[in-house]
């Protein structure tokens, strides 16, 4: 059975958490291995939407057992919340696990996330202010704190005392921001170590044990390839690997065990924040798009930013993540459109890039070079299959799969669990 990635092909928000919940049954385990709680997943179930932030979407699969990899930083309040919440609607999520090495979002990261996009003023990067940029740095710079820690008081306060060493200077002499306290903040993670305690175990063992077992496991993105930190409209990205090459460094499976990797993206594009975007729509078609789109955050409520479909911004993600099969959510926001714009390529200074520019000084100045293809008027929510589209639509799919470099494999036709064309299985 195979090991697939789910990933982002644009911007975020493309209904990644739609794709991995939609493979049902067939799926043994889904992970979560990179972000935290500064993205969501917007879920519809028999009606009933279902919005995660932390958690994957395989807990809404009783079959299925939902990982948290050592790859992601976890707001605890944030998870336990979550939780709750699932088991409020009757969703039992208990067969949660959660990686010892996963690092923990503690309050003073929050602050700090918080008040350094205030002081950055009219260059802020447009982060949720969630502290997941600060835990990340935290890693790097070996002061982070781990699920692990929590289990020895000893070494927790030895932790966050060494931590506030260097954040309380720049609270203090930097923001002028009351610093935090050490007694404090150790009480405030320990609150969670009894409760969150039956959930840790190796992930890397669970997740090799399983694929040896012969078992499905479905690595799921947050964010997305173009807010990768590597691979993104630096510094406009977000703090971890949003890419393929992120899910094995984010759970602890090697590269040779990945089947296949699936990208998602919206029949259009969108993206939240800061940073530059050729295809944006500053004008009625942008709120045309919003509205009819419901383009609006699944974890802050921000209006996302509109564009057309951006098949430079595809041809680089199937390179980057290696993708074998593609997702295409939202089609039928599409519907009713005279002729619908592609970008096909960008005008840099009178010079064409079929590719993407080399650096973002020119990624920041391209225009859009577009090619118009033909709407169509039908509602096609009800179609099941790729015959049921208008003739247009199917036209129109066909296209963005040759610009793009990858198969379609899925069409999404409507925001439910159901309204979706499958071209060619995933697992």
């Amino acid at each position: 059975m195979p090991a697939l990635i789910v990933i982002g092909a644009q911007w975020g928000d493309e209904g990644k958490g739609k794709a991995t919940d939609q493979l049902g049954t067939g799926v043994d385990y889904v992970v979560k291995f990179n972000g935290g709680n500064n993205a969501g997943h917007t879920i519809v179930v028999n009606g009933e939407k279902f919005a995660l932030h932390l958690i994957p979407a395989g807990a809404l699969t009783e079959t299925c057992t939902p990982v948290i990899g050592g790859g992601v930083v976890v707001d605890l309040d944030v998870l336990f919340h979550e939780l709750d919440e699932l088991k409020g609607r009757g969703i039992d999520a208990s067969r949660l696990r959660v990686s010892a090495n996963a690092h923990i979002i503690p309050s003073y990261n929050r602050t700090l996330d918080k008040v350094t996009e205030r002081f950055l003023g009219n260059r802020k990067i447009g982060t949720t202010g969630r502290g997941i940029g600060p835990t990340y740095a935290d890693k790097m710079n070996r002061i982070g704190i781990r699920v692990q820690d929590l289990f020895d008081e000893s070494i927790l306060r030895q932790k966050v005392e060494a931590a506030l060493d260097q954040k309380n200077s720049i609270f203090l002499k930097v923001f002028n921001t009351k610093a935090a306290d050490v007694d404090v903040v150790t009480a405030e993670l320990l609150q969670y170590a009894e409760r969150v305690e039956p959930m840790v175990c190796n992930v890397t063992n669970l997740l090799n044990d399983a694929l040896d077992e012969g078992k499905t496991v479905v690595f799921e993105g947050g964010q997305a390839t173009m807010l990768d930190v590597d691979h993104g409209t630096y510094p406009f990205v977000t703090s971890s690997s949003a890419t393929a090459g992120g899910a094995c460094t984010g759970s602890g499976v090697g590269p040779t065990r990945i089947d296949r990797v699936a990208g998602v993206a919206k029949a259009y594009i969108t993206r939240v924040g800061e940073g530059p975007f050729p295809t944006e729509l500053l004008d009625e078609s942008g709120d045309w798009l919003r509205e009819r789109g419901g383009e609006y955050g699944t974890t802050t409520g921000r209006p996302r930013r509109c564009g057309w479909y951006d098949a430079v911004v595809a041809r680089y993600a199937t390179r980057v993540n290696s993708l074998t099969d593609l997702v295409l959510t939202k089609l039928d926001i599409l519907s009713t459109l005279e002729q619908i714009p592609v970008c096909v390529a960008y005008d840099v200074d009178g010079i064409r890039h079929d590719d993407m520019p080399a650096d973002q000084t020119s990624f920041h100045h391209a225009k859009p070079i577009y090619e118009y293809f033909p709407g169509w008027s039908e509602d096609i929510s009800d179609a099941r299959t790729f015959e049921d589209l208008p003739k247009n639509a199917q036209e129109y799919v066909l296209a963005l799969e040759e610009l793009s470099g990858v198969r379609i494999s899925a069409i999404g036709v409507g925001p439910g669990r159901e309204q979706t064309i499958v071209r060619h299985p995933l697992v």
